[in-house]
């Protein structure tokens, strides 16, 4: 079953040798908040281009990364982060 949702990056990772793609709602969150991708950075300890890489799909953040982000917005991290698991007709 392949969820379809608008307005999400991909980030396709390596798990096991299996392609996840890896999925994300920051740049939504961010605009709850009111909060540009600059302060963003400053309330998760990075810099603005690592959050415009993780919105872009272009960067995979850790899990010590991906936890900061999360209490930032008082959420879990798979409310912002969660992948599935291709399938393999696509």
């Amino acid at each position: 079953m392949t969820r379809k949702v608008v307005n999400l990056t991909r980030i396709i990772i390596k798990l096991r040798g299996d392609e996840m793609p890896l999925y994300n709602r920051l740049k939504e969150y961010r605009a709850k908040i009111g909060v540009n991708q600059q302060q963003m950075g400053k309330m998760a300890g990075v810099s603005r281009q690592t959050i415009s890489q993780i919105e872009r799909g272009d960067y995979s953040p850790s899990v010590t990364l991906a936890l900061k982000i999360a209490k930032v917005f008082d959420a879990r991290v798979e409310d912002i982060f969660w992948y599935e698991e291709e399938d393999e007709n696509e």
